[in-house]
């Protein structure tokens, strides 16, 4: 299990990475220079992040529910504690907006409250999923992968229907929009990801040498696969934007993503125990976005928004990723020193410590 978590981690972090440079970019690039290929091409791997983090904590969530039915608790309280796990996203989600609000304010509009961002969508993406942890392991893993399809291919109907009626608020998580993480498309990388995670468990210690290859194969049959019948001259969809509400762009990245997952399996299991810095910023990939998105996008770092050069901005990229590691670490120090201290004293301070674990949760 620990090369599973090492892999699991090292894919965290490279989507870390890829958000961290596609970030600065966005926010300290001129804007005449947005229509050259370095920018493009940071912007387009840009898009892969929210995708990868969404599976993994689909993955996770299935880890959670196996656990639990491992040690014989009844399906409630099984759905129950998926439910937790999504209110606890929701809260943070929540705390995050009104963090960013509040650091902005008075410039701040009081909409930017009621934003959906990654973490709302987490948080209200593992509620919908939380009753399949009533179900069989197997008969999990298959409604999941179901749910994630047809999630994708509703995607363009929800688009194009009409939704007036709905308040705007209740329409961002629901409608595809290119400002908000929609459950349409974006829930179905969270059901994908809930799909695999329980196969990883059914398949035991052993399996991940035999999984891994066939993963990566896949992957690149969805990602060709998905690229040729985009470039078809029609449509079963009246109307489809391919960047904001595809079925194929859905498959496309979830190619990418299981690419990404083989690979980092296979590097792991190559580097053994070695220590990796971009593992290491997978473990706190909640702090990293957090802190990171009020050091970009927030008023810190205001004199070099929309003033860099390409190359500035690619220092500026490196730098950025440089503190976070560096914040990372020393999150990961300050967390092992008060174990340490924990369970050298009290047995009320050694439940607390408990308890922090349990509900620690990273995206």
């Amino acid at each position: 299990m620990k090369a599973r978590l090492a892999f699991l981690d090292w894919a965290r972090g490279l989507a870390a990475v890829i958000m961290l440079q596609g970030h600065v970019f966005h926010s300290f690039t001129r804007p005449e220079l947005r229509g050259e290929l370095p920018y493009v091409f940071s912007q387009f791997v840009g898009g892969m992040p929210p995708a990868i983090f969404l599976f993994l904590t689909g993955v996770t969530l299935a880890f959670l529910m196996e656990s639990r039915q491992r040690q014989g608790e009844p399906v409630g309280r099984r759905m129950v504690a998926a439910w937790r796990r999504a209110g606890y996203l929701l809260v943070l989600a929540f705390a995050f907006r009104l963090q960013m609000w509040a650091f902005a304010w008075p410039h701040s509009p009081w909409t930017d409250l009621l934003r959906v961002d990654i973490l709302n969508c987490m948080g209200v993406t593992l509620a919908v999923l939380a009753p399949m942890a009533a179900l069989s392991p197997s008969g999990r893993a298959m409604a999941a992968a179901a749910a994630g399809f047809a999630i994708a291919a509703a995607s363009p109907l929800v688009s194009h229907a009409s939704w007036s009626g709905l308040p705007a608020p209740l329409r961002a998580y629901w409608v595809p929009d290119p400002q908000s993480f929609s459950l349409f498309p974006w829930a179905a990388f969270a059901a994908f990801g809930l799909s695999a995670g329980t196969l990883i468990r059914l398949g035991g210690p052993q399996a991940a040498r035999r999984w891994a290859p066939h993963t990566a194969v896949t992957g690149l049959a969805l990602i060709v696969g998905g690229r040729m019948l985009a470039d078809l001259p029609f449509s079963p969809y009246p109307r489809s934007d391919f960047w904001l509400d595809s079925p194929l762009l859905v498959g496309i990245k979830l190619g990418v993503i299981l690419l990404v997952l083989a690979g980092a399996y296979w590097w792991t299991e190559h580097r053994g125990a070695r220590w990796s810095w971009v593992q290491q910023l997978g473990t706190t990939s909640l702090l990293v976005y957090w802190v990171h998105t009020e050091l970009v996008y927030g008023r810190w770092l205001y004199f070099w928004k929309n003033a860099l050069t390409l190359t500035q901005a690619a220092c500026a990229a490196a730098a950025v990723i440089a503190a976070m590691l560096v914040l990372s670490i020393l999150k990961t120090q300050w967390r092992q020193l008060r174990v340490w201290r924990l369970r050298s004293g009290s047995a009320p301070a050694m439940a607390i410590e408990t308890l922090g674990r349990r509900a620690a949760l990273e995206p």
